[in-house]
């Protein structure tokens, strides 16, 4: 599928560059703060970006993102709260969009609604975590009727067969799960395992690019873990990063947006200097 997400990542591919993809989860810290962080990661060249659907139980997630989908939720965020802001960026940028979340709360809505209202704000696609790829032939349907693409993940357990067959059912690109647990999980004392794991999903995954995500926090492990794959994903480092300087009252939005333009840069092109 020709979509903006698919296009960025071939031409950045094609120039020998690495793909940044940030997790942002829509509602948190504060409602009115998702636009405002969604233009800070994007000022800050995320690649595409990722738009949590607040959900009660985000099964594969750490503390940090279950915690920001707690408060945004608290806050009253819906599933139309997420679409609009989906729809408010798309009208300021063109740069790649995805939803993220699980599938109990896109039936809830109607998966065809979803789709449909998705792909009108200017959405590109969705990973959805609790969706097996040998039940997702009508969520792809859906999907493909309405120019979305499907993100399927492995992790180091999935067996060399499925990998090949996620592959074949992803479109957009496979995301590479560095560990068997939750988001946030630090990486110290795993990246020779997780290495030579990110290594056997690069040969068997060939029809998508990879890219890797769980447990990134610095510019060195977005380093280490993108030598195999053709990016990486941020997610509770950013997080924990906007709940931090939303902590300090004596910074303005504006100064914190750019305080999480900063982070984000330095994700991508290391600290300033």
């Amino acid at each position: 599928m020709n979509s903006r997400l698919s296009t960025r990542l071939l031409t950045l591919k094609s120039n020998g560059e690495k793909a940044m993809g940030i997790f942002l989860t829509s509602g948190f810290p504060s409602p009115e703060a998702t636009n405002l962080l969604l233009d800070a990661i994007d000022e800050g060249g995320a690649d595409f970006i990722e738009l949590g659907m607040p959900h009660s139980d985000p099964l594969a997630e750490g503390l940090p993102i279950q915690h920001s989908s707690t408060c945004a939720l608290k806050a009253g965020i819906t599933m139309q709260d997420t679409l609009e802001a989906a729809a408010q960026f798309r009208q300021r940028s063109e740069t790649p969009l995805l939803l993220m979340g699980y599938i109990n709360p896109i039936l809830r809505f109607g998966a065809v609604q979803f789709c449909e209202r998705a792909a009108a704000a200017g959405v590109d696609g969705l990973i959805i975590p609790d969706l097996p790829p040998q039940e997702a032939s009508l969520m792809r349907k859906h999907m493909q009727k309405y120019g979305l693409n499907l993100v399927f993940l492995v992790a180091p357990n999935t067996p060399t067969e499925r990998m090949k067959e996620i592959d074949r059912l992803s479109d957009g690109f496979v995301y590479c799960v560095t560990i068997t647990g939750l988001t946030g999980t630090g990486l110290a004392g795993r990246l020779d395992t997780i290495n030579s794991y990110l290594k056997r999903a690069r040969e068997m995954i060939t029809h998508n690019p990879l890219l890797v995500g769980f447990g990134i926090r610095t510019y060195d492990n977005a380093c280490d873990l993108s030598k195999h794959t053709d990016g990486f994903i941020v997610g509770s480092a950013v997080i924990k990063e906007v709940e931090r300087l939303w902590a300090c009252p004596e910074l303005s939005m504006v100064e914190r947006g750019q305080l999480v333009a900063r982070f984000v840069r330095s994700l991508k092109y290391g600290p300033e200097k």
